[in-house]
């Protein structure tokens, strides 16, 4: 149907020509032809006057680009903002390198590591700037700090800045150069700050958020009684500088970045988001041309993933892969791919289960913390549960059937992982529930619980990733019900599902598990409790961050944390492979969350003259991608096709 899948590749480097590397520039710039009008009216300065003194050099993936064009996609209501964050923001002080084996320079030029892993310094880029043309240095980091030390504004004490010793300490060296320091050894800081969560410390600008912040604007109240969402100064600060992977950061076009795109138009006001080139982004291509080649990029907001299919068809998406990517789709876009113009790239989201069952093990009903925390019920469960059924209905036979663990791909894969427990066994099931005493049953065949009310979990569903989960979850609903178990499923949207799940006031829910390659150890979150966005036990996870918050675990799930501190504590990759698997043997054997499927990969579609992207993607865990790779595009011609 023109679309295979080489899933060997993945973890080959994606290309040689897509390494990144900063190195002094001798040659002239050269910009956009529109920034070039604006620099000619005086409206803008010069091309080497935005550039720092040492930009950095993208060496392309294919060719050196042209100018020109819209980018154009889709985007849904609600909770969908991860569809602009993964396009066009994805800019840290470091960043991976293609085949996920390095951690090379971004934002920052260089950076120095203490042998104890305790001490990173990081050397900033002079000259560099923001999207408005302020100057980005050293001080907006420490503002960053300042916040987060704060407590009562965002963005709060993400667990790369905190351990069980105290938060970070970040300290100034000079307006280029500052340090990192933790109070233990934490071997996996780089790779965290690599990940799309290093984005906090260079995502808040001094110059403009300090005008809502108290301790800097005496006269603060005056906006806070401008602005009828705000009812103080704190509230109005943290609606300014909403954290940059949740709605409330692309609906502020004010606020500077340093992406290679900025927001003109926001997310929810209009039917369409629109985001422009940023004429101060920092790099450039071989031939000293200022990225990004395209124009802008655009989302037309759409009801559901039906409407972007339909675009997709009329030749009006020119590069997507979220929502489009399902293997029911696959047919019908090999249909329409001559009217639609695009051709079809893969995309490795190789995860540790792309469906999978969150229980949570922190429910504030007694009776049902008392009955999933027993892990013969979670096993039950998953025994009520035909995989291949699933994957057979609403996949078309594409995956195969699993329990949450990494895919064969990965170094530390073991087949044990992902079959145990995985077998149908509606036999087994009901013996298992028999046995920890939800024996008795009501007059439609449901078990009842120790209270002698039915035993029924609300399963919150979001329609994401076009994974089709309310799909997935209907089916599971109907397997559990044959061994009497209650299963209600609830729709809702991904921001409004993470909210809930996040406070712990969830039953359980379905999502995509990280964890499937290398990505399982800066993102083991389906193995381990953390306050990311797997919430299977949120208390838990709170006490982990620093042991001052949230509910202090049983025994067995301090020992998840005291393993993973085998991986976090030394840069020794043999130690940190060793400590890695103590901690997945632990977790599946204890079947904290329920996998269903993996897959190999999926794909995504490309207009048929877009040029430099690579094919196949990587992605998984917390790698926002293609935004490390996006400033490359470009349009062969110059734009879209006729």
């Amino acid at each position: 149907m023109g679309y295979t899948f080489k899933v060997k590749h993945l973890l080959a480097t994606t290309a040689a020509g897509l390494c990144m590397a900063s190195v002094a520039w001798a040659a002239d710039y050269k910009e956009a032809p529109e920034l070039a009008e604006l620099v000619a009216a005086g409206d803008l300065p010069p091309v080497e006057e935005r550039l720092p003194a040492e930009p950095m050099v993208l060496d392309v993936l294919d060719s050196v680009g042209e100018y020109g064009g819209t980018l154009r996609r889709a985007i849904l209501g609600g909770g969908d903002q991860h569809n602009i964050v993964r396009m066009i923001s994805n800019e840290n002080l470091v960043s991976w390198s293609p085949d996920w084996k390095t951690v090379e320079p971004n934002i920052a030029e260089s950076y120095e590591v203490s042998d104890d892993a305790t001490t990173f310094t990081f050397h900033l880029r002079e000259g560099m700037k923001w999207s408005d043309g302020e100057p980005f240095t050293v001080d907006d980091i420490m503002f960053w700090y300042e916040v987060f030390m704060d407590g009562r504004l965002t963005p709060t004490k993400h667990s790369n800045f905190v351990d069980e010793t105290g938060p970070v300490e970040v300290t100034k060296i000079d307006d280029t150069a500052v340090e990192f320091k933790f109070g233990k050894p934490n071997g996996l800081f780089l790779q965290n700050m690599a990940y799309g969560y290093g984005y906090y410390v260079v995502n808040y600008p001094a110059h403009y958020l300090k005008q809502f912040h108290a301790d800097y604007n005496p006269d603060v109240q005056a906006l806070v009684d401008a602005d009828p969402a705000a009812t103080d100064w704190v509230s109005l600060f943290n609606l300014k500088a909403g954290p940059m992977h949740t709605p409330i950061f692309w609906q502020n076009v004010d606020r500077p970045t340093l992406h290679p795109w900025h927001l003109t138009t926001p997310y929810g006001a209009t039917d369409r988001v629109v985001a422009e080139r940023n004429p101060y982004y920092f790099k450039v291509d071989p031939e000293g041309q200022q990225l990004p080649y395209i124009d802008r990029v655009t989302w037309d907001q759409v009801e559901d993933p039906e409407s972007i299919l339909l675009k997709a068809f009329n030749g009006e998406i020119d590069y997507m892969a979220r929502h489009i990517g399902r293997a029911s789709n696959l047919a019908a876009l090999t249909d329409n791919k001559e009217r639609g113009k695009y051709d079809f790239y893969q995309v490795g989201d190789i995860t540790a289960s792309q469906a999978a069952l969150i229980l949570n093990l922190n429910n504030a009903d007694p009776v049902k913390r008392d009955i999933v925390n027993n892990l013969d019920f979670r096993k039950a469960l998953s025994h009520a549960i035909d995989r291949q059924e699933i994957i057979d209905l609403v996949y078309l036979g594409v995956g195969r059937p699993v329990q949450t663990s990494p895919h064969p791909l990965s170094p530390v894969y073991n087949e044990k992982w992902s079959t145990q427990y995985a077998e149908f066994d509606p036999d087994a099931a009901n013996a298992l529930l028999d046995s920890i005493g939800l024996d008795k049953r009501d007059d439609d065949g449901f078990r009842l619980g120790p209270d002698g009310e039915r035993f029924t979990l609300v399963f919150l569903v979001a329609d994401v990733f076009g994974f089709q989960y309310p799909d997935v979850m209907e089916i599971v609903a109907e397997q559990a019900a044959e061994v009497g178990l209650d299963i209600q499923v609830r729709a809702t949207d991904r921001a409004r599902l993470n909210e809930v799940a996040s406070k712990g006031e969830h039953d359980g829910y379905i999502y995509n598990c990280p964890g499937g390659l290398v990505d399982a150890y800066a993102n083991p979150d389906c193995y381990l409790p953390r306050p990311t966005i797997i919430h299977w036990a949120p208390e838990w996870a709170a006490w982990g961050v620093d042991h001052s918050t949230g509910e202090e675990p049983p025994a067995e799930i301090k020992v998840l944390f005291e393993a993973y501190d085998g991986v976090t504590s030394t840069a020794d990759p043999a130690a940190q492979e060793e400590a890695l698997k103590k901690v997945i043997e632990m977790a599946t054997s204890q079947l904290y969350t329920i996998g269903i499927r993996q897959v190999d990969g999926a794909f995504g579609i490309a207009r048929n003259n877009l040029r430099n992207y690579p094919d196949p993607m990587p992605i998984a865990g917390q790698l926002w991608t293609p935004a490390p790779y996006a400033a490359q595009y470009y349009f062969e011609g110059g734009d879209n096709l006729d």
